[in-house]
């Protein structure tokens, strides 16, 4: 007999649903991605477990995790990047944000085009 401590999953999942607990799979997940205000939390390949218990839905969420922090880009560097190249602030910033903030390399991209 498979399973921890010596309880088949099949046999597990029935005894939770007794319990009125839920376990389903999420299938064809390709990332997870958990947005705080310092970093992204991107989680590849993961494989997701819903548990709904009595109307509370609980995710269980595990994989390859990876953590990309977030590029703060100050008002006064997109003024600078606007003033120097004349573009709108909008494709300022986004040329900030393409060269990880570095403003030489924002204005010389912009300058180019």
């Amino acid at each position: 007999m498979g399973g921890r401590g010596g309880m088949s999953p099949k046999k597990m999942k029935g005894m939770l649903k007794s319990m009125g607990i839920n376990i389903d799979e999420l299938e064809g997940v390709t990332d997870v991605i958990i947005h705080t205000q310092e970093k992204d939390i991107i989680i590849k390949n993961p494989q997701v477990a819903i548990m709904d218990a009595k109307g509370v839905r609980t995710f269980q969420i595990s994989g390859e995790v990876e953590e990309k922090p977030l590029l703060v880009i100050p008002d006064s560097d997109v003024e600078l990047v606007v003033a120097q190249t004349g573009v709108a602030s909008e494709q300022a910033k986004a040329a900030l944000v393409e060269a990880n903030g570095d403003i030489a390399s924002a204005i010389m991209k912009l300058s180019t085009k």
